[in-house]
């Protein structure tokens, strides 16, 4: 699975460099409280956004489905990859990849203890395995 998303990251984004982040965005979108995400569509439209928490690690941000891979916001990132975020004051266009490395997700993990550690009963599920398989890093489009 892991190749076959770096395929597509390759085919969507090319050798060249990709966009990345800004360390204004990096930093107002990494120490928002939640984020809104909405995938786009088959037909180019934008779903309806759901609120999630999103976690910084160095230059890059990530989510994760606390309903695992079977919940619908997943299941739409994963239909064509691209949609619009809203978090911090920014609204901005990214690509969805999934984050399968074990060593980096350890570090998703300690983000989102260490950054929602005042929520415990919430943020237990979301270094659970279920949950790490649904992780997510958003790129700057």
């Amino acid at each position: 699975m892991a190749l076959l998303n770096l395929q597509w990251h390759l085919f969507y984004f090319g050798d060249s460099g990709m966009a990345t982040w800004t360390k204004s965005e990096l930093d107002q979108i990494g120490n928002a409280e939640e984020l809104r995400l909405a995938s786009l569509r088959l037909d180019g439209t934008l779903r309806k956004p759901v609120i999630i928490w999103v976690v910084r690690l160095g230059d890059d941000l990530y989510v994760r489905s606390v309903n695992g891979r079977t919940s619908a916001w997943f299941r739409g990132v994963q239909r064509r990859h691209e949609g619009r975020i809203w978090a911090g004051g920014v609204e901005k266009d990214v690509t969805f990849v999934e984050e399968n490395d074990p060593g980096t997700n350890d570090k998703i993990d300690t983000a989102y203890l260490t950054k929602y550690h005042r929520y415990p009963q919430y943020v237990a599920p979301m270094v659970t395995p279920n949950v790490r398989a649904a992780t997510i890093k958003l790129l700057p489009r």
